[in-house]
């Protein structure tokens, strides 16, 4: 019965050709470039088939012979004796490794691997809309497996550097506007740097720190579908520190035609002041 179940077991000879791995490599790309797409030349060091050999691992003018000691089976069995009977029991073949074959001369440039290693240079186009990182398979650019297997993947890790103006979320892009008080207060149309030039925004009269201002569609291009993302401009009214005092004469008599020239705080609706809660919590005790 083991004897049978042994035998029932055999796999037979492995190949030497095996597919190559996986490798990856990080690639830096700026916002503009991540927005659009972009086509880059990169240097890989990477294995590929021994041009001597061809892949088959063994000198010019010979090929692989079958092994003797299991006879190009690729394994041995052994049959032992046992209280319950006789075992069979089936390894790879230790002079071949498993392979049914030898090399009677391994080939010199690459030592019976079927590869080396050496630098090569291909282009790769970066599709539009990728980020921080964000996986580009390349299929079949790899390293090309031993016994001149077939190559695995190449995976291209993309790096998005800062940009100085704008930040990132999503596809959309953020930036920060600083306008002087008066133009805020009277209106203004003010150019704004974009990914594709100059842009002209309007500040409508009273605008405050804070607000938005979107520009459609000027963001970053849909990675998976068409149409972009925004760029969405934050307003901050910068307020004058040093005064001459001609600008000072004009502000004061400016807060005197609004009736500015001691102006109330202003609390939000529902906000009480500190001494005010303290008095409300020492009248319901």
């Amino acid at each position: 019965v083991f004897g049978a179940a042994g035998a029932g077991t055999t796999r037979g000879p492995r190949s030497r050709a095996r597919r190559g791995r996986n490798a990856t490599i990080r690639i830096e790309l700026d916002l503009s470039e991540c927005a659009f797409g972009a086509t880059r030349e990169l240097t890989v060091d990477t294995a590929v088939v021994c041009p001597t050999c061809s892949g088959e691992g063994t000198a010019p003018g010979t090929h692989p012979a079958t092994c003797d000691v299991c006879a190009g089976r690729g394994e041995i069995s052994q049959v032992r004796r046992s209280f319950l009977g006789q075992m069979m029991t089936t390894q790879p073949c230790p002079a071949c490794s498993g392979f049914g074959t030898v090399l009677p001369r391994p080939c010199p440039e690459c030592d019976g691997d079927g590869r080396v290693r050496t630098r090569r240079t291909m282009k790769v186009r970066i599709p539009a809309g990728v980020e921080d990182g964000t996986h580009i398979q390349l299929a079949g650019e790899g390293e090309t497996g031993p016994g001149g297997g077939p190559p695995g993947d190449l995976f291209l890790e993309v790096v998005q550097q800062p940009h100085p103006i704008f930040e990132r979320q999503g596809d959309d892009l953020h930036c920060t506007l600083t306008i002087p008080m008066a133009a805020a207060a009277l209106g203004a149309t003010v150019s704004v740097e974009s990914l594709d030039g100059p842009s002209d925004v309007d500040i409508r009269p009273g605008t405050q720190s804070g607000q938005v201002l979107p520009l459609y569609g000027l963001g970053v291009k849909h990675l998976s579908g068409n149409g972009r993302g925004d760029l969405v401009i934050h307003v901050t009214v910068e307020t004058p520190t040093r005064l001459d005092a001609e600008q000072e004469k004009l502000l004061r008599d400016l807060a005197k035609l609004r009736g500015e020239e001691s102006p109330p705080g202003k609390f939000q609706p529902g906000q009480q002041g500190f001494f005010s809660r303290l008095r409300d919590a020492f009248n319901g005790r």
